[in-house]
């Protein structure tokens, strides 16, 4: 092990034994990373916008949720230089990287459906991803199911708004 632990000092914490590959485990990061900014952007837009006499709580849920995007954010963006690649903080293919789409919404009703659309998007593509780093990159899976277990409440939040707003 001290051998090993010797050769490819460049590598940082990629050893020998990582088990996938470093480049497709930084591809998928990367997509997820753009997932969660545009997920904080339309948070914060519905944050800020949302209009209405019932929208004060809706305001308030969609800014908490706005800030645990942008600590998932930061929680990947923190795994990538340890993979040996910076993240990409630029807009330049932001919206392509995304699996979720930044949706404005033209009414309070309208902004929680896309905001649960995303979540559920979310939901499935952290599950996909989970399955995917199950066997080869422990630390990437579990910060990925911290993750996911907040998307899963973010989504039941929305569908409670939802219910309560469109009956």
């Amino acid at each position: 092990i001290r051998d090993r632990a010797r050769r490819s000092l460049e590598k940082g914490a990629v050893t020998e034994n990582y088990g996938g590959s470093v480049e497709q485990t930084v591809e998928l990061l990367n997509e997820a990373l753009a997932t969660e900014i545009v997920c904080w952007l339309r948070y914060r837009f519905h944050a800020v916008t949302a209009q209405g006499i019932n929208s004060e709580a809706v305001k308030a849920e969609f800014d908490e949720h706005a800030q645990e995007e942008l600590e998932h954010a930061n929680m990947i963006a923190a795994r990538l230089p340890q993979l040996g690649d910076p993240p990409p903080f630029t807009h330049d293919g932001l919206t392509q990287r995304s699996s979720s789409q930044y949706v404005e919404g033209d009414s309070l009703v309208d902004m929680i459906e896309e905001n649960l659309i995303a979540e559920r998007i979310a939901i499935e593509t952290y599950r996909e991803m989970i399955r995917h780093f199950e066997t080869h990159d422990s630390t990437t899976r579990r910060m990925l199911e911290e993750i996911l277990a907040t998307e899963e409440e973010h989504a039941e939040d929305m569908h409670d708004l939802l219910v309560a707003h469109q009956g």
